[in-house]
C-alpha cells in the first residue's frame, strides 16, 4: 500500500502510536483541532492516563502547561544547576580564522533523504550554500554565487556564496542537509561536551577560500 499521504490519515497514527507516552496525542483529533484552534498535549483519550477527566467519556482538556504542578523528578521539584562558561573546543586562530556555524533551512530536513524527493522542496532549497558577511566576502573577493571553499582541520566543503548582513563577519553558515562536496559535516568538530557528551556540530574554525570557476 505504501505511505499515507492525506494528513489526516497520518494524524490518525500518530495518535495511536503516541498513547499512553509522555507526548500522548491520543485524544486529539482533527474536529478538536478545528474547534478549539489547537490543542496541547499531553492530552490523552478519554478516561486514559490519570489527566483531569472527572467523568468517563468527558474530554481531556489538553495540558497549555507542562510541570504546572510538579517536575519530572522523584519529589516533584526543580533542579538548579549552576553552569560556567567554557569556550569552544576550537577556537580561531591565523590558519583557521572564521567561525563556522551550521543548521537547518526551513525546506529540508536533517539528512534530506526525505524531503529531496519533492519537487517544491527542492525548488525552494535546491542545494548548500556558504552565508558570509559582506566584508568577509569583500576581503575574499567573492561575489553572489561564487563557489567558496571551507576548510577545516578535518576536511573541506564547496558550495555557492549567499552574502547576507544577517550574519556576523567572522562567522560562516553551512546547512548540513547535502551530501557531496558541499557536506558541512565533513567540517564539524566532534569533541565533546563533558557534561552533555553532546558532540560540538555547532562551531569549529574554518578558513575560506574562493574557488576557480
Amino acid at each position: 500500500k505504501g505511505f499515507p499521504t492525506e494528513p489526516e490519515e497520518v494524524f490518525e497514527e500518530l495518535r495511536r502510536a503516541s498513547a499512553g507516552g509522555p507526548a500522548d496525542y491520543s485524544g486529539i483529533d482533527y474536529g478538536r483541532l478545528a474547534e478549539e484552534n489547537g490543542v496541547f498535549w499531553p492530552c490523552p483519550a478519554a478516561g486514559a492516563g490519570d489527566g483531569p477527566v472527572p467523568h468517563p467519556g468527558t474530554r481531556h482538556p489538553g495540558t497549555p502547561r507542562l510541570f504546572l504542578d510538579r517536575f519530572a523528578t522523584a519529589d516533584g521539584r526543580a533542579r538548579f544547576v549552576p553552569v560556567a562558561h567554557r569556550p569552544s573546543a576550537e577556537e580561531p586562530d591565523a590558519e583557521y580564522p572564521v567561525l563556522l556555524t551550521t543548521g537547518r533551512v526551513v525546506a529540508q530536513y536533517q539528512s534530506g533523504a526525505q524531503t529531496r524527493r519533492v519537487a517544491e522542496l527542492n525548488a525552494a532549497a535546491p542545494g548548500p550554500f556558504v552565508e558570509l558577511h559582506p566584508r568577509l566576502a569583500a576581503r575574499l573577493g567573492a561575489a553572489e554565487g561564487d563557489p567558496l571553499a571551507v576548510v577545516s582541520r578535518r576536511g573541506r566543503a564547496v558550495a555557492p556564496a549567499r552574502i547576507t548582513t544577517g550574519i556576523r563577519p567572522d562567522t560562516v553558515f553551512m546547512p548540513f542537509h547535502w551530501p557531496g562536496e558541499g557536506r558541512a559535516n565533513t567540517l564539524t568538530n566532534p569533541a565533546l561536551d563533558p557534561t552533555s557528551r553532546m558532540p560540538e556540530f555547532k562551531v569549529c574554525a574554518v578558513r575560506v577560500e574562493t574557488v576557480p570557476r
